[in-house]
């Protein structure tokens, strides 16, 4: 059965979200195409009608992925961002959860196709980031953005590195929180 442009198009957004999702639970190695379309709800047999490799969907979905965060970042302010980011229901929700700190790993083993997708979007939330500094006033420069950046991704990737019911993991997120709240406190004053 012939399948329309509006249908085939609809089918290819349900594997990259589903793609999106359980990349970021299982990383890129933890789950193969046939698992992806099924969780789309389709078969695998359309999926190289869609994409051309599994590498494309990576970055597609990886792209996805991106884009929810510089979305979900625009309703909070900066002290509501990394209290959200470094909390244990982010910590915990690896599916849902940010694209950077789920499969950073991954992205930097995989070609230059999936890399420029992380490249382009850490640029795009860098300047959500500046942007939402610069609205309420903060310094804003880069410097300070990528190095705040780094922070939060870096500490919630240590703290899922741990058991999720060890002590350290919490330390992780409670540290690294207060650290970075006190630099956006401290240039408030």
């Amino acid at each position: 059965m012939k399948v329309s442009k509006a249908q085939a198009q609809e089918n290819r957004q349900r594997v990259v979200d589903a793609a999106s999702l359980l990349f970021r639970e299982r990383g890129y190695d933890g789950v193969g195409v046939v698992e992806l379309t099924a969780a789309a709800g389709l078969t695998h047999g359309g999926f190289y009608k869609q994409f051309s490799s599994k590498s494309a969907l990576m970055a597609e979905s990886a792209a996805c992925g991106l884009e929810q965060s510089v979305r979900q970042l625009q309703g909070l302010d900066m002290i509501q961002f990394v209290e959200g980011y470094l909390s244990r229901a982010h910590r915990d929700a690896r599916g849902p959860g940010c694209t950077m700190a789920g499969l950073g790993g991954d992205a930097a083993r995989q070609g230059e196709d999936v890399r420029n997708t992380f490249s382009h979007g850490i640029e795009t939330l860098v300047q959500a980031l500046g942007d939402k500094l610069a609205g309420q006033a903060l310094p804003h420069d880069r410097t300070r953005i990528l190095a705040l950046l780094a922070q939060v991704v870096g500490a919630l990737v240590l703290s899922r590195a741990c058991p999720d019911t060890s002590a350290l993991s919490d330390e992780i997120l409670v540290a690294c929180r207060q650290q970075a709240l006190a630099q956006i406190q401290n240039t408030q004053a």
